[in-house]
């Protein structure tokens, strides 16, 4: 496995009286068992496809073209889609640089542009200086029915019409949807017409759990990523489920039943603190998929995404003093001996001799250890979760075991974590609106 993750300093044995109780916990992971039985049972049967996508390997050869052919003489590269149609590829992108803070503007070409919220101000600043000659659009949309992607694909068509590119609509423009079926309209696909290539979206695989699909990959590929690495690691985390391992040995059987047990005894908010720039984006995933997927029927936690190190300056102090209601996870690399080395001169100049001789990634591998360590000393439960080397193969591993976590937590709790009736629901109002404007 790419990481190793470990939950000691979560357990009431360890931390005293706000750990998470044994006899809580271990009825979790028992109960277990039977969620791991349907999640086997759902690949055997594919009739869950996101897990057979570990496995997969004849798409990778059609995304791989796909990705070849927008990249071929872009400047810019614009995904439209929100929520799953864009946090996933997202995550995978920040390996790429991103929308990592600081680097980002030095990338090589093709610049990718993530528009996943609805703004007019952002977009309508982006087509107005956007090079349209140079630039494809992928828009994303599973249903096709997608308010916001719809209104920025047809904006997006606009613009390319008004700077006398329409001939170049079916070079310029790619969409990712369902299949058309009779009887069920596809506004995305009519929007972009015949002239526009359009992949399936498995219509099987949810926005939120699709960053494995084609809907997450072909931004990477665009970018030079290893997408096979990528599907790779993520069969190194459902490897232990296939194997029958029991739920003691499956360690996405074991963060839900963490979870589940912390929930037990009060801890309603689900901390994820990364130690990373590039896994800024992964922590948003995150709370997508938690949130959507547990938050039903009055049950589920409330996901918070955190950065390390700049967080320990914002949050950690509520973290620690204030109320015992969060259950933590803390992910690191191994980010030592890492980055510019501080020179020991001016490290005693700034009053800081212990710096000297030090790396960057020296003082962030002990940061990370510290906020683990301390949330734990103060009685915060904490889950620790260890990756050497960030890439493609483990990042894989990591999406797919907070997406088996996820499908495991919604089984004991006793929800569905596939549909989102809440989401829908203002999806409808907000188009009874517009229409009353």
């Amino acid at each position: 496995m790419p990481f190793k993750q470990t939950i000691e300093n979560a357990r009431a044995e360890k931390i005293g009286e706000h750990g998470v109780g044994k006899a809580a916990f271990d009825d979790a992971l028992k109960r277990g068992e039977a969620a791991l039985d349907r999640v086997r049972d759902a690949h055997e049967t594919s009739s869950l496809p996101l897990l057979r996508l570990p496995a997969k390997t004849s798409d990778l050869d059609e995304i791989k073209q796909a990705a070849a052919r927008l990249r071929n003489g872009a400047t810019d590269v614009v995904v439209l889609g929100t929520g799953g149609s864009s946090l996933g590829g997202q995550t995978l992108a920040q390996l790429a640089g991103v929308g990592v803070r600081g680097i980002e503007a030095f990338r090589a070409a093709p610049r990718l542009h993530f528009m996943d919220n609805l703004d007019p101000a952002t977009y309508g600043e982006l087509l107005a200086k956007l090079p349209l000659a140079t630039t494809r659009f992928i828009a994303i949309s599973k249903s096709g029915g997608t308010g916001e992607t719809l209104m920025q694909t047809a904006a997006a068509m606009s613009a390319v019409k008004a700077a006398g590119l329409e001939p170049r609509i079916g070079e310029l423009f790619f969409g990712i949807s369902e299949a058309a079926t009779s009887g069920k309209r596809n506004g995305l696909r009519d929007l972009l017409g015949a002239s526009v290539e359009i992949h399936e979206h498995d219509p099987g695989i949810g926005g939120r759990y699709s960053g494995l699909s084609n809907v997450g990959l072909l931004p990477a590929a665009i970018l030079g990523l290893d997408i096979g690495a990528i599907r790779a690691g993520a069969a190194m985390a459902l490897a232990p489920v296939l194997a029958r391992r029991p739920p003691a040995e499956v360690p996405s059987a074991l963060g839900a039943a963490l979870n589940t047990a912390a929930a037990h005894a009060g801890k309603n908010i689900a901390v994820l603190m990364a130690y990373a720039d590039r896994l800024e984006r992964f922590s948003r995933w995150y709370v997508q998929l938690w949130a959507e997927s547990l938050g039903k029927a009055g049950r589920g936690t409330t996901p918070l995404g955190a950065l390390g190190p700049v967080d320990q300056h914002s949050q950690l102090q509520l973290f620690i003093a204030g109320p015992r209601d969060k259950l933590f996870t803390v992910i690191t690399l191994g980010t030592k001996g890492q980055g510019p080395r501080i020179d020991p001169d001016l490290a005693k100049r700034a009053g800081e001799p212990d710096l000297g001789g030090r790396t960057m990634g020296d003082l962030v591998a002990a940061q990370g250890r510290a906020t683990a360590e301390t949330l734990a000393k103060n009685g915060c439960p904490v889950r620790t979760m260890h990756i050497e080397t960030l890439d493609e193969t483990s990042l894989g591993a990591l999406m797919m075991h907070f997406m088996l976590e996820t499908m495991i937590a919604a089984h004991l709790i006793g929800v569905d974590a596939f549909d989102q009736p809440a989401v829908e629901e203002g999806k409808v109002l907000a188009k009874r609106y517009l229409s009353q404007s």
